[in-house]
């Protein structure tokens, strides 16, 4: 059997020139980075952006396990089945991270017979972006220090500095550091922190900025510190913009790449959803609505996360409104939630399946709370048995979803066609009345405790002093108003990742609260979540290498 990298070194790519004019897309609005990848020109989107929209189609999952789910491979798939059957099909996805690329779950590029390539380029430094928002994060770090040891005209607190530098790499080490150590000239001695790369706020305002001015005035209003009179200081005060938009003048652009099939793909930007808002940009999604029929698109983790905060964050700044959602399982995962170690999830099993279905139950109960109707598929795997799809598509069907099978990581578009079939069927016989959970003007706290309510399924909320103190000051400084993104495990529906299937009878502990208020959201820490992770035991750097011909291998 091919490894993912086999399939996608083997493919036979199409130039990026051939790839955008099926899409109708000049040479002339290419800024070609190769032959087979390119960023799209800002005249494009002068051209395109008085058309009408296509349909948009989320890519959703239930809460990961070990046994996998495939929500990208599914994504990809779907695309190319979309396409085989005559839609004008993109997909809109996210970029990888360096930190799962070397650490344990691995890059996002899809597997098998459903990859976008070239995959390598991709899951590692692609077209630069990570590095432009690294760099234009550390360069706010370097000036806001700079400040405080040129004199300190804006007063800042040492003790109450917010902004923290990043690494695009899960480095524990740096979760807390002292810096300044050495002499006066070295600057002030006081406490620093990193966060992975996608987890820094200039990576959430490069995914929801309309365009450079919008950028420029979300830049403008991050808010880096606190002065000795508690008054908060910005970005703009420090006279960062500028520079900083320099910096990410190109990585503003949306990425195109391709499927194995040719299906174009815009990939572009990558925050996190356990510990940021989870979806690719908007200008990459707006883009491609107005280049296809359909636009197939993901949110990160399970529905409890990324999808939770596509259509309470990005749906709500951007004016998107999707009409089907696909949720993605596996019988293994089922039967994972279900009590079964990983070692025994080959064996049929429907008791294990009946009792974890329930966490499938609760992700189609949570996006029909939004008024979009749900595609249920299951990723095939040869250990599945009939039995068990045939419990699965009854239980789904009684709750009003649609339900196919997916073959797309053995089969490529063709094992889609199930799936693209119904979701045909569903965009054009179930209208889609989406509207988020929560207005807009609800006090910060029920805003949180309506997610962990009707999303999670808790009890209520737990808050800390500390998140206290912040709901109130930040409510206090007029953004009461915005929108909650809540920092959450991935693993389990509560903030307790051991909790597999279905939880009930638990609180939801909120350690603390700050606001971004360049991204437009209020960030609530809930449990042991970490902005940044660490390596496993055994990372995935390990095993990846290059050969004298410069073929990598054990990338995945």
């Amino acid at each position: 059997m091919k490894t993912d990298i086999q399939i996608a070194q083997e493919a036979k790519l199409w130039h990026m020139k051939d790839v955008a004019a099926a899409y109708g897309i000049e040479e002339d609005d290419l800024e070609l980075y190769g032959k087979y990848k390119t960023k799209l020109s800002d005249e494009l989107w002068q051209k395109v952006k008085e058309r009408p929209d296509g349909k948009l189609v989320l890519v959703t999952a239930i809460n990961p396990t070990p046994a996998g789910e495939g929500k990208t491979t599914t994504s990809i798939g779907l695309a190319d089945a979309l396409s085989l059957l005559g839609k004008k099909t993109l997909l809109a996805l996210r970029e990888p991270s360096l930190g799962p690329c070397f650490g344990i779950k691995g890059g996002a590029a899809g597997g098998g017979y459903a990859q976008v390539v070239p995959m390598e380029d991709l899951n590692l430094h692609f077209t630069g972006d990570f590095h432009a928002i690294t760099s234009a994060n550390n360069l706010l770090a370097a000036l806001l220090d700079n400040h405080i040891q040129q004199g300190n005209a804006l007063q800042i607190d040492p003790r109450q500095v917010l902004w923290k530098r990043c690494l695009d790499m899960n480095d524990r080490v740096l979760r807390n550091v002292v810096v300044g150590l050495g002499a006066k000239a070295d600057g002030m001695v006081r406490e620093d922190h990193f966060v992975i790369t996608v987890a820094s706020e200039i990576m959430a305002i490069l995914c929801l900025a309309e365009d450079m001015k919008d950028l420029k005035e979300r830049l403008g209003r991050i808010i880096v510190a606190y002065s000795f009179a508690g008054e908060p200081v910005t970005a703009a005060q420090l006279g960062a913009v500028g520079s900083m938009a320099a910096l990410l003048k190109d990585a503003i652009k949306p990425n195109m790449i391709q499927t194995l099939e040719h299906t174009g793909a815009l990939v572009h930007g990558g925050p996190f959803a356990n510990i940021a808002h989870g979806c690719n940009s908007v200008r990459a999604t707006r883009t491609a609505l107005k280049l296809a029929d359909i636009v197939v698109t993901e949110a990160g983790f399970g529905a409890d996360l990324g999808a939770e905060k596509f259509l309470d964050i990005k749906c709500r700044m951007a004016g998107l409104k999707p009409d089907a959602v696909v949720l993605v399982a596996t019988v293994r995962a089922l039967k994972y939630n279900g009590g079964v170690a990983k070692a025994d999830l080959g064996q049929e099993n429907l008791e294990a399946l009946k009792k974890g279905i329930v966490n499938l139950e609760k992700h189609i109960e949570n996006i029909q709370k939004f008024g979009v109707p749900v595609v249920v598929t299951l990723n095939s795997f040869t250990s599945d048995t009939q039995a068990e799809y045939e419990f699965i598509r009854s239980f789904c069907e009684e709750r009003g979803c649609e339900f196919a099978l997916s073959e797309v990581w053995a089969r490529g578009g063709e094992g889609g066609e199930a799936l693209a079939r119904k979701v045909l069927d569903t965009l054009e016989n179930k209208e889609s009345h989406y509207h988020p959970i929560y207005p807009d003007e609800m006090g910060l706290a029920d805003k949180v405790g309506t997610i962990a309510r009707e999303i999670y399924g808790a009890d209520g909320v737990a808050f800390a002093p500390a998140a206290e103190k912040a709901l109130a000051r930040i409510e206090a400084m007029g953004f009461g108003n915005l929108p909650v993104c809540m920092a959450k495990t991935q693993y389990s529906l509560s903030d307790d990742q051991t909790k597999l299937g279905r939880p009930q009878g638990f609180t939801v502990s909120v350690r603390d609260v700050y606001v971004s208020a360049g991204a437009g959201f209020v960030v609530a820490l809930t449990g042991a979540i970490m902005t940044m992770p660490g390596l496993p035991k055994k990372p995935a750097a390990e095993s990846i290498d290059v050969n004298e011909d410069g073929m990598i291998t054990g990338l995945f």
